[in-house]
């Protein structure tokens, strides 16, 4: 294993070795502290841009899927078609893993996917720091190569463009109700989810105008960075809105987005909600899920408009988790009620859009 160097953009170092790709990297550095689930978060879009901290200690332990594809064209255990975070930062590597559908170690993953790993780092020093003083990006510098040092760039870059597909695709065609489906970087158990009901899924690009097509529902999908690189995507959601009531449902960048369509701004949490057990209460009950989240913006809940409420508020820190139009059937989460590896207490999300469906 190479030496290898996280610097941090405060100067900060934690010092480590290479089980990944022997490469420099740069990116955002953000800490997940679900115990599990490195496949599925690897292969989310929504990470594209970051290096990931696994804040549970020994990670690679029970090794990585194979990657297949089942019905409609969709990855059977992964979230996408390959790793989209830039990096991932670990305490303890386990090269010698146990699973019965593991076909490959992590690190034989990554190294296949050209993704640097280093382990060996105080991976809850780390965290307490990026708690304190907020995300900041970082690099990953060899240490026989000190003066290969990559540049990190992630305020004001528009990663959904990056993540986004480039043309319509379609899923379970000819079945029963047909959704159009908003790709900001969509997760593959979104698009199982629709299906498993009975939907027809219409994927489009983020800024594809789509309000001219026939569909039944709008489904506005996660993804990366921040909403306001996605002026075009939050205009054509208001045209809509404007031309028809139509059942419109979003889950994590989609409640961003549909709230900036609201009239609501969007600000930056200091270290973002990214784990499988953020505490989520109903709006106006006493009912509370357990959910998991991937995100590092949020919806400021008072600046949306008279006609629209929060449907989830954070048990942690009140920001908003969901937000509902008061007549027409527009509603959203910005949690992910999809999320393979847990958890599942919210699935009926999907339900309730397929309801809304006439």
């Amino acid at each position: 294993m190479k030496n290898v160097t996280l610097v941090l953009s405060d100067g900060t170092e934690f010092h480590g070795q290479s089980f990944g790709y022997d490469a420099p990297a740069a990116g955002e550095v953000v800490f997940n502290t679900a115990m599990m689930g490195y496949p599925e978060s690897l292969t989310d879009p929504s990470y594209a841009g970051q290096m990931i901290t696994l804040t549970f200690p020994l990670v690679g332990n029970y090794g990585v899927p194979p990657f297949t594809i089942g019905e409609n064209g969709l990855p059977t255990f992964m979230e996408s078609d390959r790793i989209y975070a830039s990096a991932l930062i670990v305490s303890d590597y386990c090269a010698h893993y146990s699973h019965w559908n593991a076909v490959e170690s992590l690190g034989d993953w990554l190294k296949r996917e050209h993704i640097p790993g280093i382990t060996g780092v105080d991976t809850r020093q780390l965290t307490k720091i990026l708690r304190k003083h907020g995300v900041m990006m970082g690099t990953l510098v060899f240490d026989d190569e000190p003066d290969n040092v990559p540049e990190a760039n992630y305020e004001g870059v528009n990663f959904v463009d990056q993540v986004s597909c480039k043309e319509i695709i379609r899923y379970n065609e000819g079945a029963g109700k047909k959704v159009v489906l908003v790709d900001c970087g969509v997760k593959a158990n979104i698009i199982r989810s629709l299906v498993k009901r009975g939907a027809e899924v219409v994927r489009v690009p983020w800024n594809y105008d789509y309000t001219s097509m026939d569909f039944d529902g709008l489904f506005l999908a996660n993804g990366p960075g921040n909403p306001d690189t996605c002026q075009d995507a939050v205009d054509i959601i208001r045209k809509q809105m404007s031309m028809s009531n139509k059942p419109i449902c979003g889950i994590c960048m989609g409640n961003q987005l549909l709230a900036k369509a609201a009239g609501a701004t969007i600000y930056k949490l200091k270290y973002g909600h990214r784990s499988h057990n953020q505490p989520v209460r109903l709006a106006g009950s006493d009912k509370c899920y357990i959910t998991a989240q991937n995100h590092g913006y949020a919806v400021d809940a008072k600046t949306l408009g008279e006609d629209w409420e929060e449907l989830f508020v954070n048990m942690n820190d009140g920001s908003n988790e969901g937000i509902r139009h008061k007549t027409n059937p527009w509603f959203t989460s910005q949690f992910h009620p999809e999320a393979c590896s847990g958890a599942v207490d919210t699935m009926f999300m999907f339900d309730k859009f397929i309801e809304t469906l006439k």
